[in-house]
């Protein structure tokens, strides 16, 4: 039974966080937009163009 009094108190303090952890999140936005994270990663970046100088950046050292 002595057990119960701090087991119980601290899965209470848990789910409590848990709770405001979810609201906070909630009224900030970060569940606003569920679909774009998963297409970004499908989507191709453009190449990158090399510049038009006499050298190139790779050949540069400082």
């Amino acid at each position: 039974m002595s057990v119960l009094t701090v087991a119980l108190p601290v899965a209470l303090a848990l789910g409590a966080s848990a709770l405001i952890a979810c609201v906070w999140s909630i009224r900030r936005g970060q569940f606003d937009d569920l679909q774009t994270p998963s297409v970004r990663l499908l989507v191709d970046e453009k190449p990158i163009q090399p510049s038009s100088g006499d050298e190139s950046n790779d050949e540069k050292i400082n």
